[in-house]
C-alpha cells in the first residue's frame, strides 16, 4: 500500500530553508494545538511558543494557529525554526557541473551537507539553494562535514529517487583520495571488509565481529616524506568507513579527530582539515542513460604542502 503524499509547505522557503513540519498524533490528551506544541517541541520555552502564536508563525493548511486553536488530530503544522548563531565556513563551494536536472558541487572541508544540529545556513544544500536560486535543490548523497569534494543534487525534488537509487544499488563507482602515513610493512593494494557499527547518540563508529557491511579497496598512489597518497574505492557507504577502515590499517588518515582516538575540537577551528576528498563520481544517468564521470578540482593540501597545512593557522 503507497503511503499518501505529504501535503506541500503552505510557508515559503527563507534563507534557503524549508518550514519545519509537526505532525499531531492521532490520539493524545491535548485540548489545543499549543498544549502539544509545548511538549513536542519542548527546546523551546513555553512563553516564547506563545510568542510565535501571537505573531503567527505556526500555520496549518487552513491558516495561523492560534492560541486557542483546538487540537486537531493528524493535522500538520509548519513553522520556521529560528537559527542558530553559527560560524561562517570560510571557503566557497566549487560547481563542477550544472544542468537542468543536476548540480555536482565541490564542497569544501568543514561545511555539513544538509541542516542537522548546530550546522543550518552553513551548510551546502542551504548556501547553493541560496546562491543558484534553485529553491527545491535535494542531495542524492552526503558526506561528513569535514570530507572535501563532489556531492550530486537534483534541481527538483521528484528527480531525488531515480539518482537514490544508484547508489542504493552500488551502480556508482565512487573514488576517494586520502593523504596517511606511509608504512612499507603494510602490503598494498588490498580490500578491507569487516562489519562496522555506529549506534545512535555515539559520535564515532566501531569494527564488531559479524558479517561484513562495509568494503573499501585501498590502493598506494605515491608516498614521499613518510607520508602516503592512497586511493580509496568502497563498495558500500557505511557512515565514517574509510576513516575507519584506514585507522584500521594502521595508517590513520591526517586530520582524522575520531580515529584511532576521539579529539574534541572548537566549532570555529579551520586548521588541519581532514585529508580526504570525494575525488571523483561515475554513473550512468537514470534519466538519460549518458555516461557520467565528474572530478574535483581540489587537493589534498598535507600532499602538496604539508608545511602549510601543519601550520597554526590555514
Amino acid at each position: 500500500m503507497r503511503r499518501a503524499r505529504r501535503p506541500p509547505s503552505p510557508l515559503p522557503q527563507r534563507d534557503g530553508l524549508d518550514a519545519a513540519r509537526v505532525r499531531l498524533p492521532a490520539k493524545g490528551p491535548w485540548d489545543t494545538v499549543r498544549d502539544y506544541l509545548v511538549r513536542r517541541l519542548d527546546r523551546l520555552p513555553p512563553e516564547r511558543i506563545d510568542a510565535m502564536l501571537a505573531e503567527g508563525r505556526f500555520v496549518t493548511l487552513d491558516g495561523p494557529v492560534t492560541p486557542d486553536s483546538p487540537y486537531l488530530p493528524n493535522a500538520f503544522v509548519w513553522f520556521h525554526r529560528e537559527l542558530p548563531d553559527e560560524v561562517p565556513v570560510p571557503f566557497d563551494i566549487g560547481i563542477v557541473h550544472q544542468d537542468d536536472d543536476l548540480v555536482v558541487a565541490d564542497k569544501p572541508h568543514f561545511l555539513a551537507t544538509t541542516p542537522r544540529g548546530d550546522h543550518v545556513t552553513e551548510t551546502a544544500l542551504v548556501r547553493l539553494r541560496r546562491d543558484l536560486g534553485i529553491p527545491e535543490l535535494t542531495p542524492v548523497h552526503r558526506l561528513d562535514r569535514v570530507t572535501a569534494g563532489l556531492l550530486l543534487f537534483v534541481t527538483r525534488r521528484e528527480l531525488r529517487r531515480p539518482y537514490q537509487q544508484l547508489f542504493q544499488h552500488r551502480r556508482v563507482r565512487k573514488e576517494y583520495e586520502a593523504v596517511a602515513p606511509h608504512d612499507d610493512g603494510l602490503d598494498l593494494p588490498r580490500t578491507v571488509r569487516d562489519r562496522i557499527l555506529k549506534k545512535r547518540g555515539v559520535l564515532t563508529a566501531r569494527t564488531v565481529p559479524g558479517e561484513p557491511n562495509a568494503e573499501t579497496h585501498v590502493e598506494l598512489l605515491d608516498h614521499a616524506n613518510g607520508l602516503g597518497r592512497y586511493r580509496l574505492l568502497p563498495t558500500t557507504g557505511r557512515t565514517h568507513q574509510l576513516r575507519v577502515h584506514m585507522s584500521g590499517l594502521g595508517v590513520p588518515i591526517l586530520g582524522d579527530t575520531f580515529y584511532p582516538v576521539l579529539t574534541e575540537t572548537a566549532p570555529d577551528d579551520f586548521t588541519r582539515p581532514l585529508q580526504l576528498l570525494a575525488r571523483a563520481l561515475e554513473f550512468d544517468d537514470p534519466i538519460t542513460g549518458r555516461h557520467h564521470r565528474f572530478t574535483s578540482g581540489r587537493s589534498l593540501l598535507a600532499w602538496t604542502d604539508y608545511a602549510a597545512w601543519a601550520a597554526d593557522t590555514p
